[in-house]
C-alpha cells in the first residue's frame, strides 16, 4: 500500500511541476506582430505595448507561466516568414501565433500566400507546434483603435488581439 500511494505522491508532483513549466510561444508575423511598420505606413505602438507582450502579462495575470516571443518583422510577407520559419521559431517553442497579414497582395506575392501559410502550418506541424491563426484584425479590434494610416493598430487594438489569443493559447497550452 505504501508503494502505491508513494506513486500517486509522484504523479502529482510530476503534473504540478508540468503544469509550473514555462510554455513558450513565439508570434510570428509582420509589422502588426512586431507592433509598428515602417515607411509610408509606420504607424503602431512600441513592442512593449505590441500583442505578443500584452498576451504575456495577460497570461501571467491568469497564472500561466509564458515566454511569448515576437518574431514580428515590419513589411514581412508570408514567403519571408517560411523562409526564416526554423530561426525564428527555436526548438521548445509550444505554440506559434500565425499573423500573415496583408504584406503579400502589397507586393503582389498574393498568389502565393495560401501555400506559404500551408506549408508553414505543416513544418510546425513535423515539429510537434500548435499554430494559432490571428487574422481578420479589424474584427477583433474595435474600429476606434486603428491608427490613421489604417493599417496598424493602438494599444487597445493589441490588447483586443491578446484578450481574443488568450483562451486560446491556454487551452493549446493545457492540451500538450
Amino acid at each position: 500500500m505504501k508503494g502505491w500511494a508513494l506513486g500517486m505522491a509522484a504523479a502529482m508532483l510530476f503534473a504540478c511541476a508540468a503544469q509550473a513549466a514555462e510554455v513558450n510561444i513565439v508570434a510570428l508575423g509582420a509589422s502588426n506582430t512586431y507592433g509598428s511598420g515602417r515607411g509610408r505606413t509606420n504607424g503602431g505602438v512600441p513592442s512593449s505595448q505590441a500583442y505578443p507582450a500584452q498576451l504575456q502579462r495577460l497570461l501571467a495575470a491568469r497564472g500561466v507561466s509564458a515566454h511569448v516571443a515576437n518574431a514580428g518583422i515590419p513589411g514581412d510577407t508570408t514567403g519571408g516568414m517560411l523562409a526564416r520559419l526554423s530561426s525564428a521559431v527555436p526548438n521548445g517553442t509550444s505554440i506559434v501565433i500565425l499573423q500573415p497579414g496583408g504584406n503579400d497582395a502589397r507586393r503582389g506575392q498574393g498568389a502565393s500566400r495560401q501555400g506559404n501559410i500551408a506549408q508553414i502550418r505543416q513544418r510546425l506541424a513535423a515539429r510537434h507546434i500548435k499554430v494559432i491563426m490571428l487574422g481578420h484584425l479589424g474584427q477583433i479590434a474595435p474600429k476606434n483603435t486603428r491608427d490613421p494610416d489604417g493599417q496598424h493598430f493602438n494599444a487597445q487594438g493589441h490588447a483586443a488581439f491578446a484578450a481574443w489569443l488568450a483562451p486560446q493559447v491556454m487551452a493549446a497550452a493545457r492540451g500538450q
